[in-house]
Parts: structure tokens; sequence; C-alpha cells
């Protein structure tokens, strides 16, 4: 999975601006959206940049989003909500994460609501954790 970046896939970004703007403008439109839907989604979060993608975080690393040549890929997969992992169905790849077609709409309502399930199962991994 290439990315569609301009520069090299072992360049280290520092920050997300910086990641998407290393793609081509129409690619750039496509994950400013993305970082816009899940700030919406999850206004108390922080981001950052790890394993080299955007990330979103709160309680943990909520979501990862990536761009590849032809998809959007978003990690890690969604669990613990069986009706939107059958609503995701279609676009899980190989281990579970998600792959979105860039020749097809992104569903955007779609990934806020991935984002705000991922945030849930964050603060239940939290709740359940021993406290000291």
């Amino acid at each position: 999975m290439n990315p569609v970046s301009r520069m090299s896939p072992t360049v280290k970004h520092a920050s997300i601006d910086a990641y998407i703007a290393t793609f081509p403008d129409e690619i750039q439109a496509i994950l400013n959206e993305i970082r816009a839907t899940l700030r919406a989604a999850i206004p108390d979060c922080g981001e950052t940049i790890s394993y080299n993608m955007p990330a979103l975080t709160l309680n943990g690393t909520v979501l990862y989003f990536a761009a590849y040549k032809k998809h959007i890929g978003l990690y890690p997969p969604v669990k613990g909500d069986e009706a939107l992992r059958a609503e995701i169905a279609r676009y899980r790849g190989e281990k579970g994460n998600l792959q979105i077609p860039l020749s097809e709409p992104i569903p955007y309502d779609l990934i806020a609501r991935i984002a705000q399930c991922r945030l849930r199962e964050n603060e239940a991994a939290l709740a359940a954790k021993p406290r000291k």
C-alpha cells in the first residue's frame, strides 16, 4: 500500500498539517474533511502523528487515518458495536482495518460514528483497568 504522498514514505511527518501537505490537492481536501469530521465527532480529542500517520487521541489512540493510492485507511478495527461492524463490513481490509475507496464518495458521517465507537472502546478499556 503506497501512499500517494509527494514525499518519500520514509519521511517522518512533524504534524498532521505537514502530513496532509504532502498530498495532491484533491487528497488534501479529503484528508482535511476527515480531520474536521473527527474533530467534530470528538471535540476533546488531541492530535498527533503516530506510526507516521495522523492520529486522534483521548484515553489512548482513538483512530488513525492515512491516504493511499486507491483508498483512505482507518485504523484500528472497530470491535464492540455489531450493528456498526455490519455496516462497515464492505470496507474491511485483511486485518479488519478499513479501506475506503477513493473512487467512491467518502462516508464522513460513518467515519464520525466509527470514531465515537472507538472512543467508547477506549473508555471501556480504561474503566476495566484496575486502579492503583
